[in-house]
């Protein structure tokens, strides 16, 4: 039997790893934690793109690492802790059902994606192809998260999350995305955090709450 090239395993783990904070984050329930989460999150995508960078000589993606590193990792998490401070958010991340059910669904969603995406995986020839399932998975938790909580910062950390996951896929199905497509992505995901965050400050100001469920009393206008 032939065994596993150290790299392998090394995707594997990290893959595991992106998995695992997917499930804490939708288990957390304090926001600022939920940031740093999402960061090492970010910091593990980028150490996993390197590790395939580093075995398969695809240039592009070491800038892919990098990008990933110094958004995910650093600039976002920067710029969410910011709007925290400067919203003086105190509370609690507030879900819609409780945590026991949302964490049994998510892992009714992870059979689901490992399923989906097992005759994907068989049709790569990609060395990260066995993270397929794990990429999806990540992608459907984080949607979870979105929909199952009540607040607009933690809504925010789900959708970049679930952006984490899209690229680990591409990354898992077919070495990444070209660069101009990925530059773009970054930027609209940095553009779409600053408008977020104006967003914010709007919904502060007008209900005195970051609860997305007072923006209903529009329909009513």
């Amino acid at each position: 039997m032939s065994s596993v090239p150290l790299s392998a395993q090394l995707i594997n783990l990290f893959a595991s790893v992106i998995l695992l904070m997917a499930f804490a984050m939708l288990a957390q329930r304090r926001v600022l934690p939920l940031i740093n989460l999402f960061a090492i999150q970010g910091a593990v995508l980028a150490a996993s793109t390197g590790v395939v960078a580093v075995t398969t000589h695809q240039a592009h993606l070491y800038w892919s690492a990098g990008l990933t590193l110094a958004l995910k990792a650093l600039l976002l998490p920067w710029i969410l802790h910011r709007l925290v401070r400067r919203l003086n958010v105190k509370w609690d991340v507030e879900s819609l059902i409780n945590i026991p059910t949302t964490m049994i669904v998510g892992i009714v969603l992870v059979v689901v994606a490992f399923n989906v995406a097992l005759p994907i995986s068989q049709l790569s020839s990609t060395i990260s192809r066995g993270t397929l399932g794990i990429a999806l998975a990540s992608v459907m938790l984080a949607f979870l998260m979105m929909i199952t909580r009540s607040k607009a910062i933690p809504q925010v950390v789900g959708f970049l999350a679930m952006e984490n996951g899209l690229f680990l896929a591409a990354t898992s199905a077919t070495y990444g995305m070209p660069m101009v497509v990925e530059l773009g992505i970054a930027l609209d995901v940095l553009v779409g955090a600053i408008i977020l965050g104006v967003f914010f400050f709007q919904i502060r100001e007008q209900f005195d709450s970051l609860d997305i469920r007072h923006l209903e009393r529009l329909k009513d206008s």
